[in-house]
């Protein structure tokens, strides 16, 4: 059956609002791509791209400049990702730029973040590589706060445990905490450390202005010896002498120490003076010898000088004797 002419219009508006349409659907892809102006394409390398795929947004400063090309694998830990940038964003992009993965919105698809670096950077060119900044991840962040939770409830328990048994009593904190007496024993004791740290403290004071007063006055002792050089070189000759005075002392005390060990045992005269009385008895007679020899020689020696052959000279000795002593007087 041959179609009317209301079905062949209503065919050809159909066709033409198809392709229309089809038009529209083909610029904005390819817009969305940016596949009908000039492009240009930068890297950033990351260790983690946190679900970024081909054809997500990339950002600048907020505003959507460019998509992902391609998203490359280099290695475990290198992940390259090329992005398409428009042409006019060259005069604006520095090389200094930074590139961080975001998320559009809280539930949204994951973008590529271009932020402005901080120095005056040279303009990028296409091909190059930019400073790429890796954020943690929601995974990351849920299992760090799942360990700190954790670690949270271990010490609220341990917390729990140290204040039960300050309330009873236990250890050095519970007894200070329930026990008065021993409190206000060591507040006492506090108390005391105080004044004797404060009357320490005057003592020294004291100490400091007598030593001051006796360093300023001239007739004191102290004044002397720190303003007199020689002084002070003297006292040390003396120091000097008074060390050398005891090591001679110790080296005689050592010595005296040997001599009276060798009389002990035996060595020597003394030794066999102390310990022989025979010897001691003969001596003893012989002096005893002596003196009445010297007592018979007296004797013999006064009736030798009353001899009327030796009284002569004995008279002029004596007369001699006499006028020497006059001249000493006289000298005197």
């Amino acid at each position: 059956m041959e179609r009317t002419s209301l079905e062949k219009l209503r065919l050809g508006i159909f066709v033409i609002l198809g392709t229309a349409l089809l038009v529209i659907a083909a610029y904005l892809i390819g817009n969305r791509q940016n596949m009908f102006g000039n492009t240009f394409t930068i890297h950033a390398v990351f260790k983690n791209v946190n679900g970024l795929q081909k054809a997500n947004n990339v950002r600048y400063s907020g505003i959507n400049v460019g998509t992902v090309k391609d998203i490359v694998m280099e290695n475990d830990s290198t992940i390259d990702v090329i992005m398409l940038i428009q042409e006019n964003m060259m005069e604006h992009i520095k090389k200094d730029a930074i590139a961080t993965i975001g998320s559009d919105g809280l539930v949204g698809s994951m973008i590529v973040n271009i932020v402005p670096g901080e120095g005056l950077g040279e303009k990028i060119k296409s091909g190059d590589q930019i400073i790429s900044y890796s954020r943690i991840g929601a995974e990351d962040m849920m299992s760090t706060l799942n360990v700190t939770t954790e670690n949270a409830a271990l010490l609220t328990a341990d917390l729990l445990k140290v204040t039960s048994a300050l309330n009873r009593g236990e250890g050095t904190l519970g007894r200070l905490l329930n026990d008065t007496l021993m409190a206000n024993n060591l507040e006492k004791t506090i108390l005391n450390l105080k004044l004797a740290s404060a009357n320490a403290s005057n003592t020294l004071n004291e100490v400091n202005k007598l030593v001051m007063a006796a360093a300023n006055s001239e007739n004191s002792v102290f004044g002397v010896l720190m303003r007199d050089s020689l002084a002070g070189l003297e006292i040390k000759g003396i120091i000097h002498n008074l060390e050398s005075a005891s090591d001679r002392m110790q080296k005689l005390t050592i010595n005296l120490d040997s001599i009276v060990t060798g009389i002990a045992e035996g060595d020597g005269a003394l030794n066999y003076l102390s310990k022989d009385t025979i010897f001691v008895q003969r001596l003893e007679a012989t002096m005893k010898n002596i003196e009445e020899g010297t007592a018979k020689f007296n004797e013999n020696m006064e009736a030798f000088k009353h001899n009327f052959l030796t009284r002569g000279y004995f008279k002029k000795m004596a007369k001699e004797e006499a006028k020497a002593a006059k001249k000493e007087k006289v000298k005197n």
